[in-house]
C-alpha cells in the first residue's frame, strides 16, 4: 500500500513539475512533491504540497534564485481540475524561504514590466504636495545585514522640476530589529531641504515596515529579511487564494 500511494505521489508530482515548467520562461530546477493518496484524490484533496526550484524565471527579466515551499493540506474542486482548472475550495496556508540575487533584483528593477508598475508618488511637506517620478533606482548587497539604492529622481515642487540622484544605505527589519536607515546622500542636483528629508524619510520607513506583500490572490507575510553578500533571504508565511490566473490554465 505504501508503494501504491508513492506511485500516485510521483505521477502527480511529475505532471504538476511538468505543467508549471511549461508556465514559466525558463528554469534550472523544479521539483514538486504532492503528498497525497487514491482516496484523497477523488475526494480533491492532498495532505500537502512542497516546492523546491532554482533559476526560476516567471516573466521576461523577472528571476529567483531560488525557492523552497511547503503547503498546508489542499482541498481543490476536483471537477475542474479534470479540465485544467485548479481552483481552490479554501485559502492554503503555506511557508516559504525566497532567494533572491542582487543581479537578478536589478535585472527586474530595470524590466519593463516592473517600470510600467512604478508610480509617481506625492509627499505632504508642511502643508504643500512634492512630487517625485522614479526614473532609475538599483540596489547592491554588499552583506553585513546592509542594503545600498542608487537612484534618481525628477523632483515636481510648484512647477518646478529638477533631477536628483541619491545613495542610501538601510537595514530592512528582522523578526528582532526594526527597519534602520544608515545613511542618505544627494549625489546630484541642489539637494532637498530638511522639512523634505523629514518626509521623504517616514514615507520610506512606511515603506520599509510593509508587513507583507501581495502577487494576485498570493499574500506574502514577511517574518525575517537576511542579507548576504549579493544575496537577500526572504523568510515569508504565504495565504493563497487562488492559483494566480498566470498558471492556473493548464494544458490537458
Amino acid at each position: 500500500m505504501p508503494d501504491e500511494h508513492r506511485l500516485e505521489e510521483e505521477f502527480l508530482s511529475q505532471e504538476a513539475e511538468r505543467r508549471i515548467s511549461e508556465k514559466l520562461d525558463g528554469a534550472e530546477k523544479i521539483e514538486i512533491n504532492v503528498q497525497t493518496d487514491l482516496l484523497k484524490i477523488v475526494q480533491g484533496q492532498a495532505d500537502g504540497v512542497s516546492v523546491a526550484g532554482l533559476g526560476l524565471v516567471i516573466q521576461e527579466d523577472i528571476r529567483i534564485q531560488e525557492i523552497k515551499l511547503q503547503t498546508d493540506s489542499i482541498n481543490i474542486n476536483p471537477l475542474s481540475a479534470l479540465f485544467g482548472q485548479i481552483e481552490l475550495n479554501e485559502p492554503v496556508n503555506a511557508i516559504a524561504r525566497i532567494i533572491l540575487t542582487e543581479v537578478d533584483m536589478n535585472r527586474t528593477l530595470a524590466s519593463d514590466f516592473v517600470r510600467s508598475k512604478m508610480q509617481d508618488f506625492d509627499l505632504d511637506v508642511d502643508g504643500r504636495i512634492v512630487s517625485f517620478e522614479v526614473q532609475k533606482i538599483e540596489v547592491f548587497l554588499p552583506g553585513d545585514g546592509k542594503i545600498e539604492c542608487r537612484g534618481r529622481v525628477l523632483l515636481k515642487e510648484m512647477e518646478n522640476t529638477r533631477p536628483l540622484a541619491y545613495t542610501a544605505l538601510l537595514r530592512p527589519r528582522t523578526h528582532s530589529k526594526p527597519a534602520m536607515l544608515e545613511s542618505f546622500n544627494c549625489t546630484e542636483g541642489e539637494g532637498i531641504s530638511i522639512e523634505l528629508v523629514a518626509a521623504l524619510m517616514q514615507k520610506a520607513k512606511e515603506l520599509m515596515n510593509l508587513p507583507y506583500f501581495k502577487w494576485e490572490d498570493m499574500v506574502f507575510n514577511i517574518k525575517d529579511i537576511k542579507v548576504e553578500i549579493g544575496s537577500l533571504i526572504l523568510l515569508a508565511e504565504t495565504q493563497v487564494k487562488q492559483i494566480p490566473s498566470s498558471i492556473t490554465q493548464l494544458s490537458p
